[in-house]
């Protein structure tokens, strides 16, 4: 994401679903020039070609780019390495949701429970064996625990939720982030890609590369959440 931000000077959009593609869209060809759109679009396209990780770009004939990246499982690292975001002081924001009733029908517990979710599930990992994920120029640095592989979070369920994270510099870019709905669609995601795709070993499973990266996918959701409750006022739980 840097270096796509580097290139167009503005995080790009996800776009679409992200269940088989992931693909992002960019309008850096329409700011602030008095060039065709198009002809913008075409350059702007020939150094994104040459960036590590993008599979393919198209120009859109209205300038739009759209651009495909080979390994969407890369966002998790992006989202951790990202500065935390510092949050705003004390009654400058009203949570928008009530901490009662504590059951689905609240989206406010569905995105505490998420973040508390996020973390029981680290510490179940490690209890379990799951190797702790590292970035992969980390582990080669000789800091502990093995290099996750990014392209293991290749399943549906992976997919929705790199696919909501993947909106989160966009939305840091954006005056109006839009941060309770955002924090509710990642809590959903989260949640049902910890029901079908199970970071954790099941029974006598071993542990194993994929439960590493879905372990290290949901401490990247866990910093989101963590910053959007902080953004809104609501201080990130403890337990619930």
């Amino acid at each position: 994401m840097e270096a796509l931000c580097g290139v167009l000077g503005a995080p790009p959009v996800p776009q679409g679903s992200w269940e088989r593609d992931a693909w992002f869209v960019s309008t850096a060809a329409l700011r602030g020039t008095a060039e065709a759109p198009a002809e913008v679009a075409e350059r702007l396209a020939a150094r994104l070609r040459t960036v590590p990780g993008i599979r393919r770009v198209d120009v859109r004939p209205n300038g739009f780019l759209v651009i495909g990246v080979a390994t969407p499982g890369e966002i998790v690292e992006d989202v951790l390495a990202a500065p935390v975001a510092v949050p705003p002081p004390p009654g400058a924001s009203v949570a928008p949701w009530p901490d009662f009733p504590r059951t689905w029908d609240n989206p406010g517990f569905a995105v505490r429970y998420a973040y508390v979710r996020a973390g029981a599930v680290q510490r179940w990992a490690r209890d379990l064996g799951v190797p702790a994920g590292v970035r992969a120029g980390a582990a080669a640095g000789g800091a502990a625990g093995a290099a996750v592989r990014p392209e293991l979070l290749d399943g549906p369920f992976d997919r929705a939720v790199l696919r909501v994270l993947a909106e989160l510099p966009s939305r840091r870019d954006s005056r109006d982030p839009g941060w309770a709905a955002y924090l509710e669609r990642l809590a959903e995601a989260y949640h049902t890609a910890v029901e079908r795709a199970a970071p954790i070993p099941r029974g006598d499973e071993p542990p194993t590369g994929v439960h590493a990266a879905r372990v290290r996918m949901g401490e990247a959701v866990r910093r989101v959440l963590g910053e959007g409750l902080a953004e809104l006022g609501v201080a990130p739980p403890g337990k619930i």
